[in-house]
């Protein structure tokens, strides 16, 4: 079943989401005051990727209410080489003040040694950032202007089995981005007609533990078009709604299930470099993925515990969407299964 959103508030009286489902924009109305449930389990985030065939930029902030972090990732798919530096920060309980829409409104999280700051007015969004010993000795900053391409996305308001716990997400594919980032001497600069990105906004009041997988692709063809894709499951009771879509330019397409197909050795332990299928039951997903860099972080603290494997590599097959086969040809993306406690 695929139920799609009215406009209105998220929550009731009680907490719990009015409705669930998905939209092509974000129809419902987020507030944190709204929210019923612990204050501690609740989730916010927001995390831009940039990136075109040579290099990506991935930057974090988030608010999960006793723990914060932000992120900092570079990766280099020509050398197959990744660096990543998080910093976290203790007990915020939503002191990061991260927007209650993604529509407008600035992030900032900053530091001694660190300033991320995500600037948004007037559909123009500007994502300055500097981070002291990204590695040692090797600093990082970055200056990117970043603008939406269409006016469709990804919404999914998505309940968990437990009252008061929900998953408010939108992933706005397809953003074009220009500008510049650092690295010790490096300094790359990312052309405004090759490079596109996502933005993962996410609020939410998550359980103890879950396991989610998600995967962006945002490209352009040979012939100059935009495409990509949200793929993803794993983020609460999805019966209302998967958060599967497929972008081409201005068009946005619903899709229903997928599957991430991801080889294991013969003891079942995850080979997350060998080549991974997605498929549907439908058939209207085919896709092989070739993994280039496997950016693994497993921060464990205690009871806390977040281990990811975000995976990225080159796209090749079709997606079928109304009696139309659009071709994938050796696309950059990235496919990740995180598992959390926290």
């Amino acid at each position: 079943m695929q139920h799609k959103l009215s406009k209105g508030p998220l929550l009731d009286e009680s907490g719990n989401l009015v409705e669930a489902g998905y939209a092509f924009s974000l129809v419902k109305d987020y507030s944190r005051k709204a929210i019923k449930g612990n204050r501690g389990r609740i989730k916010e985030w927001d995390y831009y990727y940039i990136g075109d065939e040579n290099f990506g930029v991935a930057l974090t902030i988030d608010d999960n209410s006793y723990m914060g972090l932000v992120s900092v990732s570079i990766l280099d798919f020509k050398n197959k080489k990744d660096v990543t530096k998080s910093i976290i920060n203790w007990l915020p309980f939503g002191e990061t003040n991260l927007p209650s829409s993604s529509k407008d409104g600035n992030t900032f999280k900053g530091g001694r040694k660190y300033s991320l700051h995500f600037e948004n007015k007037n559909g123009k969004r500007h994502l300055i950032c500097s981070m002291k010993n990204l590695t040692k000795g090797k600093d990082f900053e970055c200056n990117f202007i970043v603008r939406e391409t269409t006016d469709k996305s990804m919404v999914i308001a998505t309940p968990f089995n437990k009252k008061r716990h929900f998953y408010y997400n939108q992933k706005i594919n397809l953003l074009s981005a220009s500008g510049f980032f650092k690295y010790g001497e490096l300094n790359y600069q990312f052309k405004k007609e090759k490079t596109l990105g996502v933005l993962d906004w996410g609020r939410g009041v998550w359980t103890y533990s879950n396991t989610w997988y998600w995967s962006s692709l945002n490209s352009y063809t040979k012939d100059g078009h935009r495409i990509g894709f949200n793929l993803g499951y794993g983020f609460g009771d999805t019966s209302q709604a998967s958060e599967n879509m497929f972008f081409y330019d201005s068009l946005a397409f619903k899709l229903d299930d997928v599957t991430f197909n991801i080889p294991k050795d013969e003891k079942g332990k995850h080979l997350f470099l060998n080549e991974w299928t997605f498929t549907s039951e439908k058939g209207d997903i085919n896709l092989k993925f070739t993994p280039l860099i496997d950016r693994h972080a497993n921060t464990n603290a205690l009871i806390i515990q977040s281990n990811q494997h975000q995976v990225f590599g080159y796209f090749d097959g079709e997606i079928k969407v109304e009696g139309k086969v659009y071709k994938l040809e050796h696309l950059i993306g990235f496919a990740e299964m995180v598992k959390n406690r926290w």
